[in-house]
């Protein structure tokens, strides 16, 4: 799934309650929690474009994702909170599915199946055309367990989270800690926060890579010993012959393993009776098997070879080609490190009891040769006691990595390259709009759960690439009595 397409991460927030209580040294401190807390969001997302990463920079982009995020709080006493969240969110992507674009009976993710593909005239695939293969679709799973504890004072708070993610071709684990300090009559605040992810990929190739392979690299054996090949003329190729179609490059995944370290130094301060300000400062490391072997490379300086009908191949990169595949060069191939520093800044300003102004503005930058900004503005509006209106704008820009390249325009001689159009050059825009409902004193009941708050939000996001999306979210915390 693509990082951008990707899906948004939605944060709560838990605050703490006046309740007393009567210490040792008979001293009295706030609870942190006063009672359980349950969140619930769920959120559809669906995108189109033309640029997918899948079949080599261009194609069918369209993806729906359904996605719900349930987040429960539990006071262990006055000091400490215990958290458990978890997340599913099922997909279906159009370029996902063509990484067997030749699958007609949806039985396989991994091209095993390929064998079974007898006739050459009924083999059909286009990068415009979902397939029907397994890959299509599938669930991400994560799982957090977190904890924190908070000093007598309240001034110190120290914390903890262990999470677990799954999907069909990766499994990340990963643990943090965090720790917050508050001084100046907590009017400033530092936060500093520490994350380990130590992921492992169970590899899947494009078909006809994987195909070509498990036929110890034979044109006459497996999925390929029944189909023509087609060279960029139209003509069907000779396999033991002279021109033939074969990888670029046969060695694929040879690390599973991508680990990713993150510190992040956050620093907040009441400059006013109406204005807050923060600024954070990330510093993420990775390393392993940075690029997605599902993502197919084409080089411009290689002859391109084909299965399916000849008179399409001039259409090839038009959404009216409906039945011809270009047999990939090789994967997407990238270094076996990053770092990322991004660096941002927030103003919150209190403008009168109905208005308030939020700002985010955020730069980014790493070694692949990105850099990017992102501005932000929020305004939260107040039409009553209970409900809040927030309209919100989000601008964002960024260059292209050191290895991004156009469908066709990556060179064979490269050490790196990819045609993931998240790695390009773009400017996005998005738009939302919210409305929030707030009883802070939980006067509708679900069984044992007080109502505390009900938000519903739209955001539309467009690309200059073409890329469009649309997410519409929807979530309730509810308090247990």
């Amino acid at each position: 799934m693509k990082n951008f397409i990707i899906l948004l991460t939605l944060v709560l927030s838990f605050k703490g309650y006046s309740q007393t209580t009567n210490n040792s040294n008979n001293t009295y401190k706030k609870r942190v929690l006063e009672s359980a807390e349950i969140d619930i969001i769920s959120s559809y997302y669906s995108q189109n474009g033309d640029n997918a990463a899948v079949t080599g920079g261009i194609g069918n982009e369209n993806l729906t994702d359904v996605a719900t995020d349930i987040v429960v709080s539990i006071p262990l006493n006055d000091d400490d909170v215990f958290t458990i969240s978890a997340t599913v969110s099922a997909y279906s992507s159009a370029s996902s599915s063509n990484l067997d674009p030749f699958d007609l009976s949806g039985a396989s993710r991994n091209g095993d199946d390929d064998d079974d593909k007898s006739s050459a005239s009924n083999i059909t695939g286009s990068p415009w055309v979902a397939s029907t293969g397994a890959s299509k679709s599938d669930v991400w799973v994560n799982g957090n367990f977190g904890y924190s504890h908070s000093s007598d004072n309240r001034n110190t708070i120290i914390g903890a989270t262990i999470n677990f993610a799954s999907e069909y071709d990766y499994v990340s684990f990963g643990f943090g800690g965090n720790f917050t300090k508050l001084f100046n009559k907590k009017n400033t605040e530092i936060n500093l926060r520490a994350n380990i992810y130590l992921d492992t990929w169970k590899p899947v190739y494009p078909t006809e890579l994987d195909s070509y392979l498990e036929a110890n690299q034979s044109l006459n054996r497996g999925f390929f010993s029944t189909i023509d090949i087609l060279d960029e003329n139209g003509n069907t190729i000779d396999k033991n012959g002279t021109n033939v179609w074969s990888p670029h490059n046969t060695t694929l995944v040879d690390n599973t393993q991508r680990n990713t370290y993150s510190l992040s130094i956050g620093f907040s301060q009441i400059l006013s009776k109406k204005a807050q300000a923060s600024i954070f400062l990330d510093l993420v490391k990775q390393q392993g098997w940075l690029a997605n072997p599902m993502q197919r490379v084409y080089f411009g300086d290689r002859a391109n070879y084909y299965v399916g009908n000849a008179s399409n191949i001039k259409n090839y990169t038009s959404p009216i080609n409906t039945d011809v595949f270009q047999l990939a060069d090789d994967i997407e191939r990238l270094p076996d490190s990053r770092l990322k520093i991004p660096i941002g800044a927030r103003l919150n300003y209190y403008i009168n009891e109905k208005v308030v102004l939020r700002t985010y503005y955020r730069y980014y930058s790493d070694d692949w040769g990105i850099t990017s900004q992102t501005a932000e503005i929020e305004l939260p509006i107040k039409i009553s006691d209970k409900f809040t209106l927030y309209p919100s704008y989000r601008y964002y820009t960024q260059t292209a990595a050191d290895y991004f390249a156009p469908y066709e325009q990556n060179l064979s001689t490269s050490e790196f390259y990819t045609s993931d159009y998240d790695l390009s050059a773009f400017n996005s825009s998005q738009i939302g709009f919210g409305i929030s409902y707030t009883d802070i004193f939980t006067e509708r009941k679900i069984w044992k759960f007080g109502l505390k708050s009900v938000d519903l939000k739209y955001s539309n996001y467009r690309r200059n690439t073409g890329l469009t999306a649309g997410i519409v979210s929807l979530g309730f915390k509810f308090l247990m009595d």
